[in-house]
């Protein structure tokens, strides 16, 4: 397929997709740099055995012990909540977003906070065929990490209000349910049916039930008081003053063992560093994965897996096989998603200071090989991807703080046809 071609007419065929607020005034769009041609050179295909996963320890034990002790929340509920906050306006042109983008802002807290950083996407299109989730609406959300622990924003687009969530690990001590934060950098989610998938770097992946949300506001035993407390004090649960925990409840970890903590090897378990989800593959969704190398050679891989209705992640034997795998075509790629054969990679060339912005990379592979690779200048610190079908957009987050930004740009072949 011609990549050029198609990139060229893609944004004059859609206007803004229905139930869409208006385009946000940003920094001026940067046409797309030439094409690069196709490498003739081929690059060896990744073992795709590097890419088994196998599911990890079971959590029922202290999730039961919870349960008697918590309240459920849906995700519908605690959208519509008291206690939302509000999303603000104005920080596209600050955070250098293309000016053909949606973009939701932060409040002033979160715009600007050190504390802790957004990096994961993914949305309702990711999760259900039909792009709805009942009185949930038509979410995205987003995960952010800190020093030691993992929030998930569920942002509520037509209410124009967010909320957080924590993400614990749920344990036994002394005989007694309880959960600990979880010290993960989350580079990137994927929401598929009831199932979170959360990028682990070194493990593989973390699961999360969107039916397991605990609302400690509403729990007898739970409490919303005490920022610095986590888990089970006496007979209280606390959360960082968050009124919603949300247990892991399971995972998928390397069969070969953790990944290198640092350097890319080019083979061996994955540095899981962002996930996304197709819905347009041919015969069934597939989950998709892939690590961030900092270095040209060796450069970071990509692999997917099947994904069920209803299931999730698809395992033979307690054992996840990757049905594809392939060297993405650069470096420092920190998020990745397919649709209808196109790929579109974020390329942040500053991971640090945020003083240059990021590019949006987009090709195909035809099984073989990357085709020609198309270069667009965007927003700084672009991190995870998501396809939002429905609105034929592209979804990232900008992460730095005063530069940051939750936007989806118009892609056509990002579509649900």
């Amino acid at each position: 397929m011609n990549i050029r071609r198609s990139l060229a007419v893609a944004a004059p065929l859609v206007a803004v997709a229905a139930g869409v607020p208006a385009v946000a005034a940003a920094a001026p769009w940067t046409a797309p740099e030439k094409a690069e041609p196709a490498s003739a050179a081929r690059a060896a295909a990744p073992n795709l055995g590097d890419f088994d996963l196998r599911a990890g320890s079971d959590r029922s034990t202290p999730l039961k012990a919870l349960d008697k002790k918590l309240d459920k929340s849906g995700v519908g509920a605690l959208l519509n909540a008291t206690g939302q906050r509000k999303l603000g306006g104005g920080c596209g042109r600050a955070a250098g977003v293309p000016s053909d983008s949606v973009v939701y802002c932060w409040n002033k807290e979160d715009a600007a906070t050190s504390k802790w950083i957004p990096q994961g996407v993914s949305s309702v299109s990711d999760a259900t065929a039909d792009e709805t989730w009942g009185k949930g609406g038509k979410p995205l959300l987003v995960a952010w990490y800190a020093k030691s622990g993992v929030r998930l924003t569920f942002v509520n687009p037509a209410k124009r209000t967010y909320r957080h969530v924590l993400l614990v690990y749920p344990t036994m001590k002394d005989g007694k349910a309880t959960y600990t934060d979880i010290g993960i950098h989350a580079g990137g989610i994927a929401w598929f049916g009831n199932k979170l998938y959360v990028a682990d770097t070194r493990a593989g992946l973390r699961e999360f039930d969107m039916t397991q949300i605990y609302d400690l506001g509403k729990s007898k035993a739970g409490t919303t008081k005490k920022k610095g407390w986590v888990g089970l004090h006496g007979k209280t649960y606390y959360g960082h003053g968050y009124r919603y925990v949300m247990p892991q409840t399971g995972s998928w970890q390397h069969v070969k063992g953790k990944a290198p903590l640092k350097d890319c090897k080019g083979s061996g378990s994955l540095r899981t560093s962002w996930v996304s989800v197709d819905r347009t593959a041919r015969q069934q969704p597939a989950l998709i994965a892939g690590e961030y190398c900092a270095t040209a050679s060796p450069k970071g891989r990509v692999a997917t897996w099947p994904l069920k209705v209803g299931t999730g992640l698809v395992g033979s034997g307690g054992v996840a096989h990757a049905t594809w795998a392939a060297t993405l075509p650069d470096k420092k790629i920190q998020g990745g998603v397919r649709s209808h054969g196109y790929w579109w990679f974020t390329h942040n060339v500053d991971t640090t200071t945020g003083a240059k912005r990021g590019q949006l990379l987009v090709t195909s592979h035809d099984g073989r090989k990357w085709g020609d690779v198309v270069r667009r200048t965007i927003s700084y610190g672009p991190e995870d991807l998501s396809c939002y079908r429905g609105q034929r957009r592209i979804w990232t987050v900008a992460e730095h703080a005063n530069k940051r930004a939750l936007w989806g740009t118009l892609e056509e072949p990002c579509n649900r046809m």
